[in-house]
């Protein structure tokens, strides 16, 4: 269990290191996008799921 609390304070203090420069805007973009396209493929495979089964 302090394993993961090391890793998570790592992580932490790395995304605080992007935040506080000018590559927090550009990350928040890329996961917006990715967000969008990953929530298509959801509706496409829950689609084609009911599609099959029918």
């Amino acid at each position: 269990m302090l394993y993961w609390a090391l890793v998570f304070l790592v992580v932490a203090i790395i995304a605080g290191a992007f935040g506080f420069g000018g590559v927090a805007g550009a990350s928040a973009g890329i996961a917006q996008i990715l967000f969008f396209i990953f929530l298509i493929a959801l509706v496409v495979s829950v689609v084609m799921h009911l599609v099959r089964r029918a």
